[in-house]
């Protein structure tokens, strides 16, 4: 079943929840960004914030994770508070296991588990918190290797919750995004493709997987971008190195700010359909969405490309980001 984000959010800016659903998490800034006691009432109150502005603003797509904290609960939360909201299309994905037991200090944040058991528990997990809202329910941070690409069990499983109206999708994560894409694309029950979206991390610094972006997206799949920012380092004060300067450079020429342009050249893309902001503020949630006004021109798309690095320095870089 496929997911048409492009006309349910036509801003094509949605708000992911990863920053506010937990209190540990790896986007630069964190230690000022967040309310200095981060007990699960100061996040509520930021995620409800964000929402508020987000969807004041124009934003349809909203994104949780139950590896996300309290995320899944804060937005049902919010649109039990929220009646009259409507019209927005709720994405969540199941996984992970969020075990920090909300420590910033934690060994380990979240356990990754893509087998038919772990899919069965979190599946009732979400429904009950977002029933009939949810959407879009997306296996969490699928690489090559995932069983979730083979496992027939499973794949009959998530067939029966398209079947219920709820679109089935998948999001990647590592070096071998791509590869991970493409695999999806070949799953097939009954004779009918499997995912109708997939959700990628695309940035100017990762482009690794754009080609079989292109390639899911013409295949009917909805696209989603995130860590468009690459956790904070295309956002001010972040851009820094010298290797950064045609991002500043352009900002200034478009008088705008790095994360807009960051933004906007993947908004750019004619296969995404949306893009995530993954902002932790307000402030950063209206600059994030000032990129919906911002058309780049061809020359500052291809200068921009010169900031891509190679996929495995990228992952191993965002490897080593603390949770802060």
């Amino acid at each position: 079943m496929s997911l048409t984000l492009r006309a349910a959010s036509p801003l094509r800016i949605g708000l992911g929840l990863a920053a506010v659903g937990r209190p540990g998490y790896i986007t630069l800034g964190r230690d000022t960004d967040l309310p200095a006691v981060r007990s699960a009432e100061a996040l509520k109150e930021r995620a409800f914030d964000l929402m508020d502005a987000a969807y004041a603003q124009g934003v349809r797509y909203f994104d949780a994770a139950r590896s996300y904290g309290l995320a899944e609960t804060y937005l049902a939360q919010w649109l039990q508070a929220r009646p009259d909201v409507t019209d927005i299309v709720v994405g969540s994905k199941w996984g992970y296991t969020y075990t920090a037991d909300w420590s910033t200090r934690a060994d380990v944040h979240e356990v990754k588990d893509h087998s038919t058991a772990a899919y069965d528990r979190q599946v009732a997990e979400t429904r009950a918190l977002l029933g009939g809202r949810l959407s879009l329910y997306q296996i969490h941070s699928v690489t090559p290797d995932s069983p979730a690409l083979s496992d027939t069990a499973l794949h009959e499983r998530l067939a029966r919750l398209a079947d219920e109206g709820v679109t089935v999708g998948l999001s990647t994560s590592g070096p071998n995004q791509a590869d991970a894409i493409r695999a999806a694309l070949s799953v097939t029950v009954s004779g009918r493709p499997l995912f109708g979206s997939v959700q990628t991390t695309y940035n100017l610094l990762e482009r690794s997987a754009g080609e079989a972006l292109a390639e899911a997206h013409d295949a009917g799949c909805a696209v989603i971008v995130k860590e468009a920012l690459a956790n904070g380092r295309l956002a001010d004060p972040y851009v820094v190195a010298p290797e950064m300067s045609a991002l500043r450079e352009i900002a200034q020429q478009t008088g705008t700010s790095c994360d807009v342009v960051a933004l906007a050249a993947v908004a750019a893309e004619p296969w995404a359909d949306v893009v995530l902001s993954g902002a932790a503020t307000v402030d950063q949630l209206t600059s994030n969405l000032a990129a919906a006004r911002v058309k780049l021109q061809p020359t500052q798309r291809q200068r921009l490309t010169e900031l891509a690095e190679p996929a495995g320095a990228y992952w191993t870089h965002r490897s080593r980001l603390a949770w802060g």
